[in-house]
């Protein structure tokens, strides 16, 4: 596995807020949040970026990213106004961590264009 800061995070080496936890997932709460709901979902395997996605190998991992983030999102009491789920791709796409991770966003309305 490479040496991430979500690696760290994942191995227990630098705290987080983590509000969901699975086999083959880790949630927790963002250190620069965007939104008054802002947490990280990552898997325990180590995904650079979408790009690296394949259906066959990833399909149940993402799955079960969608549903983390619901089960997330109820816990949290957002479900029911609304939420944004968001995937950021390389360094124009707003990508700084290099492990994928799905933003969870909510507690606010967002704005339509983003970025």
């Amino acid at each position: 596995m490479g040496n991430t800061i979500f690696t760290k995070i994942i191995n227990r080496e630098i705290p987080a807020d983590i509000v969901f936890e699975s086999d083959s997932l880790l949630a927790f709460r963002d250190i620069n949040p965007q939104a008054p709901t802002h947490i990280l979902i990552i898997p325990k395997i180590e995904i650079p970026t979408v790009r690296e996605i394949k259906g066959n190998e990833h399909s149940k991992l993402l799955g079960e990213m969608y549903d983390a983030a619901n089960q997330i999102a109820e816990k949290e009491g957002i479900a029911e106004e609304g939420f944004r789920l968001v995937f950021n791709c390389g360094s124009n796409g707003g990508q700084e961590v290099y492990h994928i991770h799905m933003h969870l966003l909510g507690g606010r309305k967002m704005n339509w264009p983003p970025g």
